[in-house]
């Protein structure tokens, strides 16, 4: 018992001489998160305190598991597979450095591939979810399943452990408790080398609080936070594999529960909004804490409170006949959810009007898009200025304008206009929903530039009538009258016998 208290204060120990030697360093190179409009804090902070974590906990680590030589890692198959996860690790790690140290960072997807990369590292060392044991006589076995079910679940905790970094000492409390749950669960199935680990880690997470916590002198960046994600991430992959009891899923599940469903319900906001899922809000969990009235440190302590209860409920799992496992993970979803609920991150009424909303637009740009290619025939079949602006009445109509003018001059120099109007009911008398946009049209014979004028209404929907009038503004610029067959240019401004489009 003496080896493992003396690793977690070993690294504690050590990242408390270290990070302060991070501060400084990273403060003489520049390296800080500057204020933003999704950031809390608001002045620029160090943002690189993951190296920190990371030598005090591989120093610890490599140092009792290799050079002690535990007679618990006597099994060259774990210490394989250790060497493969700290290498993978190690990998992430260098990703977060380098999208913190960069003035602009790294795009969302480099970031998600090089988490894909490492997680296939460790899978293809054997460190994957094969089976469950539901019951004693139920088992299910995922066979070829199981590497993306394990790509899905490291990569999927790697970022909910990123996302929730939001708050001084958010992320690194919340990890600490994990890295906790995961050593007792890892000590239950005889895994000693997993309880090593997860002590250095939960050493070098505890001493880093102390600069950490509101107001923090330091934060742990891209590369803290992944790293721990994917630690903790994979240490449960390999508990679960030595036992394939149900718990060894449920739990980290249960102690991330906040991270977990935060970022479920984020993307699933980001996807509603049509913004890409991995784009920067201001929605998360802890930013609606802080709106309900609460302080920083406050929220970050309430959340604190929730992941320490669900860490208990999933040391209750630990030790209960595997049927109710289920039973007691089901408990702890509702209360997450009905938490969730209450602080107003999820609201089911919004979701569905949020999704019915989301249809909607879909159905609309898919017949706008049927529209414009319809009209885009009548375009391709005009060989006359009569027949263009047949098709532009045509294209008009379909894209549902109220009206459309082109004034004209003619060659002895008197002016007319064509006109196409509506041919129905007003769509929205309120003249505040009118828009008017001017279009130019190139003149083939001056050089100069007609002006098509266009009225729409809005129709309850402004970014349809904008889209509506870049694809005919496209139609337009796509058929120009300079396009027009040349032998038919006499007819042109000349009123002239026209020649129908169609018949």
């Amino acid at each position: 018992m003496n080896i493992y208290l003396s690793v977690y204060i070993g690294s504690l120990i050590l990242v408390l001489a270290m990070t302060p030697v991070v501060i400084r360093l990273a403060r003489r190179l520049n390296i800080v998160d500057v204020p933003g409009v999704r950031h809390m804090h608001t002045s620029p902070v160090s943002h690189v305190g993951g190296v920190a974590i990371i030598l005090s906990m591989m120093t610890l680590s490599i140092t009792v598991l290799w050079y002690w030589n535990l007679t618990v890692t006597t099994d060259q198959t774990m210490l394989g597979q250790l060497r493969i996860l700290l290498l993978a690790a190690g990998f992430i790690f260098l990703t977060g450095l380098i999208d913190d140290v960069k003035t602009k960072g790294l795009r969302a997807r480099i970031k998600f591939i090089a988490q894909i990369a490492s997680a296939l590292i460790v899978c293809s060392a054997g460190i994957r979810i094969e089976s469950i044991v539901i019951t004693d006589s139920v088992t299910l076995d995922f066979g070829w399943f199981s590497w993306p079910l394990t790509l899905f679940w490291i990569v999927g905790l790697t970022n909910a452990v990123n996302l929730s970094d939001g708050l001084d000492g958010l992320a690194s409390g919340i990890c600490a408790i994990a890295c906790g749950a995961t050593a007792v669960f890892a000590s239950s199935t005889g895994n000693m080398a997993v309880v090593v680990l997860m002590l250095a880690l939960l050493g070098s997470i505890t001493g880093f609080l102390f600069f950490n916590f509101y107001p923090a002198k330091i934060f742990m960046g891209d590369c803290g936070s992944m790293f721990l994600g994917f630690m903790i991430a994979t240490s449960s992959v390999i508990c679960f594999s030595k036992s394939s009891a149900l718990v060894g899923l449920a739990l980290p599940v249960a102690v991330l529960g906040v991270p977990v469903f935060d970022t479920l319900f984020s993307m699933l906001r980001r996807f509603l909004e049509r913004r890409s899922i991995f784009s920067a809000d201001r929605s998360h969990f802890h930013h609606k804490l802080v709106d309900l009235g609460l302080t920083q440190s406050q929220a970050v302590i309430a959340i604190y409170g929730l992941t320490l209860l669900n860490a208990g409920l999933g040391m209750f799992m630990i030790a209960t006949p595997k049927i109710y496992v289920l039973i007691a993970f089901f408990c702890i979803l509702v209360l997450l959810l009905l938490i969730f609920h209450i602080v107003g991150s999820v609201r089911l009424k919004q979701i569905k009007a949020a999704m019915q909303k989301r249809y909607e637009i879909i159905h609309r740009e898919r017949n706008e898009r049927k529209n414009f290619e319809e009209a885009a025939l009548y375009f391709r079949r005009a060989a006359t200025f009569d027949q263009w602006w047949q098709a532009i009445s045509i294209a008009a109509g379909k894209m549902e304008f109220w009206t459309v003018d082109l004034p004209l001059v003619n060659r002895d120099g008197t002016s007319r206009a064509l006109n196409w109007r509506f041919n129905g009911h007003d769509p929205d008398p309120n003249p505040e929903g009118l828009i008017q946009v001017h279009v130019p049209v190139n003149d083939r014979r001056s050089g100069s530039s007609l002006h098509l004028k266009i009225e729409l209404y809005k129709n309850g929907s402004l970014e349809s009538a904008g889209r509506r009038v870049a694809l005919f503004t496209r139609l337009i610029e796509e058929h120009d009258i300079n396009n027009l067959r040349l032998e038919n240019r006499r007819s042109e401004y000349l009123g002239a016998d026209r020649v129908p489009l169609f018949t």
